[in-house]
């Protein structure tokens, strides 16, 4: 069953006229031509589109990763890229969060103290939420294994763990079950989404997969760096 959508005006995120290119010896490659998106706060959208149509850059210049060449993108109306490189980052860890599709887990830690990361650079002790997250991704008897002893599945549940730590308002997730088999990626996608609506949080998503995108409050398809519906 799909949320209410939130009030038009409720904009969450939006990026405005936002263009990227790369430069490849002397090509100049457009990935984002222009490209206008507004995001209401609480909505579920999903990005879909062949493979190099320009998602993944999309979903990381609004998630703070990629500088735009071109337009700006809006966080709670804020231009996030015209902030100092110190208040960017700052918002990055209070109020969005990230689950990759490579996971990203660093192998040295634990389970809870990579679900941990996120407070620990807040400088706050945390380690209770942490493992209540743990529970709610159903891995509190894993917490103390590190990533080479877990199935894909059980890392991207931790991953989910982690961007969920520090109570983001926006999650981005970048083909969250592009490594994982179908069931697995299945049951993963619909915890993500469970976690997300439970606390009403606004929830971008890049999927090759148009079966998971039906899921959402909202689906926009991206083709050569433009948005075509």
């Amino acid at each position: 069953m799909q949320k209410e959508p939130p009030p038009e005006n409720d904009i969450a995120v939006a990026a405005k006229s936002v263009v990227r290119t790369f430069q490849i010896g002397e090509n100049r490659i457009e990935v984002l031509r222009g490209v206008s998106l507004e995001v209401r706060r609480g909505e579920t959208l999903f990005l879909v589109g062949p493979s190099g149509a320009g998602k993944t850059s999309l979903l990381y210049t609004l998630a703070g990763l990629e500088r735009p060449n071109e337009g700006e993108v809006l966080l709670d109306g804020r231009s996030l890229y015209r902030l100092g490189r110190r208040e960017q980052a700052r918002v990055r860890n209070a109020s969005l969060g990230y689950v990759f599709q490579s996971f990203f887990l660093l192998p040295e830690l634990t389970a809870l103290e990579n679900v941990l990361v996120p407070a620990l650079i807040r400088r706050r002790e945390a380690r209770g939420r942490a493992m209540e997250l743990l529970e709610r991704v159903g891995l509190g008897d894993r917490a103390a294994h590190l990533p080479n002893e877990l199935s894909g599945g059980e890392q991207q549940r931790v991953a989910i763990a982690r961007a969920l730590m520090n109570d983001p308002a926006i999650i981005f997730a970048d083909e969250p079950t592009g490594n994982l088999d179908t069931a697995t990626g299945a049951s993963v996608m619909a915890l993500l989404m469970d976690l997300v609506n439970e606390r009403k949080r606004t929830l971008l998503i890049v999927t090759h997969d148009r079966s998971i995108a039906r899921e959402g409050d909202r689906t926009v398809t991206l083709v050569d760096g433009r948005i075509v519906d």
